[in-house]
C-alpha cells in the first residue's frame, strides 16, 4: 500500500517536471504511518504537501483535474486514484472517534453502496442520514481491497432533492470462518452460533457479544441504528454483509443497515482453547450474585428491564463477574450458577431465600465478596475474547511466610 501510495505521489510530480526520490516519499509515509500512526490518506496528503512547500509549487498545479472530471455510478468505480463526481444518498453515518475524520459511513446509488472518509481538514459542509448530495472532485481509494471515497479541501458537496434509491447488492462478499479474519475492513459472510450476549448501556449500540464456530469466537457490535433483528444465545445465524474490524488489537464484527440475518437450524459448535490462570481475586464486579435474566433471550436484566424486550418478569441465576490479578496481568473471569454453588457453597434457593429476608438482592454479593475477595484461586476454562468462562476453580494455599521473603528478596535482586 506505501509502496503504491509512492509511486502515484512520485508519476504525478514527474508529469509536473520534478523529479523526486522514490525513497525519499516512500520513507515520509512509513514514519507517518508505521510510527506515528497517520492514516493512510492523511499521510499521503501530508508527504504531498510537504514536497508542494519544498519545490514551491502552488497546490491548484498539483490538484488540477486533467480533463473533465467524470460522474459515475459506485458500481463504476473499479480503480483507485480517480477524481469523480458522483451522486448518492447517504445510507448510514457510522461512531468515529479519529480526530482527523470528520465523518465516516456508507454512501449509495441503484448500484451499491461505498464506504466515504470526509477528511476534518476538508472543512465541508457535514452529511445528514438519509439526505442525497451531489459530490464533486472526489478520489477513489482502497483499503483492504474495498475501493472507498475521500473528500479534500477541492471536493464541494451539493445537497439535492431527487430521492436517489439505494441498493444494497455488495459485490459477493467472501464466506469465511472466524479464524479466516486476520484484517480490518473486509466485508464478509459468515456463519456462527452466538456464545454470549454482554450486559449494554450504550445508547448508540443494540447488542454487543461474543459469537463462535468450530475456529474459534470474535467480539461483535450491532449498532442500534442498524435496525436488524435481534439475536439470541445459544442460536446459530448466517451473517452477510458484516465488516470486519479491530478495536484494542483484538478483530471483531460490525453490522450495519446493508447487512442481514438470517437464522439457521445448524447447531454450530464453538472451538476454543481451555486456559489456566492463577492469582489474587481483586474485584466482583456489579452484575453478579442473584440476577434475573431475560426468559426470551437470556440477557440480565437491569432493574427488572431487557435491553431488547423491556420490562419482564425473568428467572434467577447466580453467577460471579471476577476480575483475577497474579501480579503482571488481570483476567476478567465468568463464573457460572453451577461452579458459583461449589465455590460459595450458596445455592440459588439459598441465595433466594437470603434475598427475601432481607428484602434485597445485594445481600447475596456482599456474602459473596466477604467469602472471597483477597484470596488465590487457580482457574481453568474456554477463553472467550477477554473472558474465561470458569469450569474448574481451585483455592491456593496462602504462601508460607519463608517462601514470600525469598521471593521478595529474589525480585530486589
Amino acid at each position: 500500500m506505501i509502496k503504491e501510495t509512492a509511486k502515484q505521489i512520485e508519476q504525478r510530480f514527474s508529469q509536473m517536471g520534478f523529479n523526486i526520490p522514490i525513497s525519499e516519499i516512500e520513507s515520509r509515509l512509513e514514519k507517518l504511518v508505521n510510527e506515528f500512526k497517520v492514516p493512510p490518506e492523511e499521510a499521503r496528503r501530508s508527504v504531498v504537501n510537504y514536497f508542494l512547500k519544498e519545490y514551491n509549487i502552488p497546490r491548484g498545479d498539483f490538484y488540477i483535474q486533467q480533463g473533465e472530471v467524470p460522474t459515475i455510478k459506485v458500481s463504476d468505480i473499479t480503480t483507485e486514484g480517480k477524481w469523480i463526481n458522483i451522486s448518492a444518498k447517504v445510507v448510514q453515518l457510522w461512531d468515529n472517534t479519529h480526530e482527523s475524520i470528520d465523518q465516516v459511513g456508507l454512501i449509495g446509488d441503484e448500484t451499491g453502496t461505498i464506504k466515504f472518509n470526509k477528511w476534518a481538514k476538508a472543512e465541508l459542509p457535514p452529511l445528514e442520514e438519509g439526505k442525497c448530495y451531489q459530490f464533486k472532485n472526489v478520489v477513489t481509494n482502497s483499503f483492504q481491497e474495498r475501493f472507498q471515497i475521500n473528500f479534500n479541501r477541492t471536493s464541494q458537496i451539493e445537497e439535492i432533492q431527487e430521492d436517489i434509491e439505494v441498493s444494497t447488492q455488495q459485490s459477493e462478499a467472501p464466506t469465511v470462518k472466524v479464524s479466516d479474519i486476520t484484517t480490518e475492513g473486509k466485508w464478509i459472510n459468515i456463519s456462527v452460533k452466538v456464545a454470549q450476549i454482554w450486559d449494554n448501556t450504550h445508547e448508540s449500540i443494540d447488542q454487543v457479544g461474543l459469537v463462535g464456530d468450530e475456529t474459534g469466537i470474535i467480539k461483535f457490535n450491532k449498532w442500534a441504528k442498524a435496525e436488524l433483528p435481534p439475536l439470541e444465545e445459544g442460536k446459530s445465524y448466517q451473517f452477510k454483509n458484516v465488516v470486519t474490524d479491530s478495536y484494542q488489537e483484538r478483530f471483531q464484527i460490525n453490522f450495519n443497515r446493508t447487512s442481514q440475518i438470517e437464522e439457521i437450524q445448524e447447531d454450530i459448535e464453538i472451538g476454543t482453547q481451555e486456559v489456566e490462570f492463577s492469582g489474587v481475586m481483586v474485584d466482583i464486579q456489579a452484575g453478579s450474585g442473584l440476577i434475573k435474566r431475560c426468559t426470551e433471550c437470556n440477557r440480565a436484566l437491569i432493574k427488572g428491564v431487557c435491553g431488547e424486550h423491556g420490562k419482564v418478569e425473568g428467572t434467577y441465576d447466580l453467577r460471579i463477574k471476577a476480575v483475577i490479578d497474579d501480579g503482571v496481568s488481570v483476567q476478567d473471569a465468568l463464573i457460572n450458577r453451577e461452579v458459583t454453588e461449589q465455590l460459595t457453597g450458596i445455592t440459588l434457593d439459598d441465595a433466594k431465600q437470603m434475598a427475601t429476608k432481607e428484602l434485597d438482592q445485594e445481600v447475596v454479593l456482599i456474602k459473596i465478596k466477604e467469602g472471597l475477595l483477597g484470596k488465590y484461586y487457580s482457574i481453568k476454562g474456554p477463553r472467550l475474547d477477554r473472558y474465561i468462562l470458569v469450569e474448574q476453580i481451585s483455592p491456593i494455599p496462602p504462601m508460607e511466610a519463608g517462601k514470600v521473603a525469598a521471593l521478595l528478596t529474589q525480585l530486589e535482586a
